[in-house]
């Protein structure tokens, strides 16, 4: 009899255990905000602009930054996208820019370009400028 209730109790502790653990990895996931494939033109250009001048950090998509290659507009805007939704503590909402971004649970980051993933605190005068894309 106590080795069953033994057994019901350890069997308990295990599942709230494994519940919780999991409860955590979903919590603390990393998650980042990128550019849909689809988007383009002028909406991108102004959604990229909006968010450097709103918070993120843009130093990286600058000439000589270690993410201005590819000198793309889709580039740099999921750069820009990603740290602005990192600076507003990945808030929701803060990833949408009109329907042009979504949530990545990937990291995007490649070669030197490495994509923030928690809340920046680094600011500079980057931020506070538009970014015009010119091939």
């Amino acid at each position: 009899m106590a080795s069953q209730k033994l057994d019901s109790i350890m069997l308990m502790l295990t599942i709230v255990t494994t519940m919780t653990l999991m409860n955590v990895m979903i919590v603390r996931a990393k998650t980042w905000c990128v550019v849909r494939s689809s988007a383009s033109g002028p909406p991108l250009q102004n959604a990229l602009n909006y968010a450097c001048g709103n918070g993120a950090d843009c130093g990286p998509i600058q000439p000589g930054g270690s993410c201005y290659y590819p000198n793309t507009l889709q580039n740099h805007a999921s750069y820009a996208f990603d740290s602005y939704y990192q600076s507003k503590n990945q808030a929701p909402g803060s990833c949408y820019f009109g329907g042009l971004a979504s949530i990545a649970v990937t990291d995007p980051s490649f070669g030197r370009c490495q994509y923030p993933y928690s809340r920046r605190n680094k600011s500079s005068d980057m931020n506070e400028r538009s970014i015009d894309y010119n091939p």
